[in-house]
């Protein structure tokens, strides 16, 4: 019996809603950090746009963004086991951006 209670212990109850399971497409994120924290904006461009929406804010600790590093990491590796090499065509260009807000400090 006590291996049960250690099991469900260990276990954490996770609730998605509705309108988070739906998501959010993003097709740029733009990261920044400072010596605490690391900040990842996730943004939609649209063609023949020339404003562009940051769609949701994550804020990491260096230790969860080096964590979520690695599980990308693991999971582009398992993807690529089983579908194949993911191709980039498009060069790595970074468009042109001017953001009104503040530079981060903590």
């Amino acid at each position: 019996m006590s291996d049960q209670n250690t099991t469900n212990q260990n276990q954490l109850n996770i609730e998605l809603t509705e309108d988070v399971a739906e998501g959010i497409y993003s097709n740029l994120a733009i990261i920044s950090h400072s010596h605490s924290e690391f900040v990842l904006d996730f943004i939609r461009m649209m063609p023949n746009v020339p404003k562009a929406k940051v769609k949701a804010r994550m804020v990491l600790t260096p230790q969860h963004a080096k964590r979520l590093l690695r599980a990308l990491m693991d999971n582009i590796q398992k993807y690529e086991q089983q579908f194949g090499p993911i191709q980039d065509p498009e060069p790595q260009i970074v468009p042109p951006m001017a953001f009104n807000t503040p530079t981060a400090q903590a």
